[in-house]
């Protein structure tokens, strides 16, 4: 199994014990024949932020779906801190997970959207409500608790989701490409927002992009994945220090972070046109 390079796990704690998520051999066929996902091996260790990105059909979401448990594998193993996905509770830890799009329930309240979780799960209300309003403070929308989400932006709504997915304080955060949809500034906004939270919580984060500047930005590793069938097929490590600002975008290490990720999409696009042929 492959391990990261040392200088992925800049922002891992000392002494960190288990794996976060250890993929083994792990791979996905349809029924239909459809070789979705060859046999995968990946470790992310606790602390690091890792994205994976690559050409569209080779496999990131369902990668992701099959770490949260949301999609069996064929074959192969997924463990979360050395214990099978199903056995999460046994570890004491929490995972989380943001889709692409808010997926908020349109006719009731930002704070009564982030209680979800909560409510479902059976926590007490006196508890739950201050979660939410933690949550809320952490994503900025401590004053929204009231709002409908027709009433927000597409941003906001975004950070409702990502409240709700804090609300449940886990230690593994997956993001399956949240900000694909929001223009650029609230894009950046968001990603910095994303990077703050992520170290102060001191998470494990997975994310899937399609854009190399928020995996340079974002990362302390980048997994590119090759399509059809879907693979990984290079990892980079952003060895850059954090906090990182926007000024770090406009940096010639940045770029040349960006043209390496840009060289490695290509070829990974090629990968899958010749795959076709």
């Amino acid at each position: 199994m492959r391990e990261p390079p040392a200088a992925a796990l800049a922002a891992v704690e000392p002494g960190s014990a288990a794996p976060a998520v250890e993929v083994l051999s792990a791979h996905k066929t349809y029924p239909n024949g459809t070789v979705a996902l060859q046999p995968v091996e990946l470790t992310v260790q606790d602390g690091e932020f890792v994205t994976l990105l690559g050409p569209s059909g080779c496999g990131k979401s369902t990668l992701l779906k099959m770490v949260a448990g949301l999609l069996a594998p064929t074959d192969g193993r997924l463990l979360l801190w050395r214990r099978p996905v199903q056995q999460l509770d046994a570890t004491g830890k929490r995972m989380a997970f943001v889709f692409q799009a808010p997926t908020l329930m349109p006719w009731a309240s930002v704070a009564t959207n982030v209680r979800l979780p909560l409510d479902l799960a059976g926590v007490p209300r006196a508890e739950a409500d201050r979660r939410v309003q933690d949550a809320l403070a952490l994503v900025g929308l401590a004053k929204f608790a009231a709002a409908l989400p027709r009433n927000l932006s597409g941003g906001m709504q975004m950070r409702v989701s990502i409240a709700r997915s804090l609300v449940v304080q886990p230690q593994l955060l997956l993001m399956d490409e949240p900000f694909g949809a929001l223009d650029e500034i609230t894009r950046h906004k968001l990603d910095a927002d994303l990077l703050a939270l992520w170290r102060e919580k001191k998470l494990t984060v997975i994310f899937v992009t399609h854009s190399i500047h928020e995996a340079v930005f974002l990362s302390s590793r980048v997994v590119m994945m090759a399509a059809r069938p879907g693979r990984i097929v290079e990892e980079v490590v952003i060895d850059e220090p954090y906090p990182r600002t926007p000024d770090f975008m406009v940096t010639p290490r940045f770029a040349e972070y960006a043209r390496r990720l840009q060289e490695s999409l290509l070829r990974a696009s090629q990968d899958t046109e010749e795959s076709l042929s």
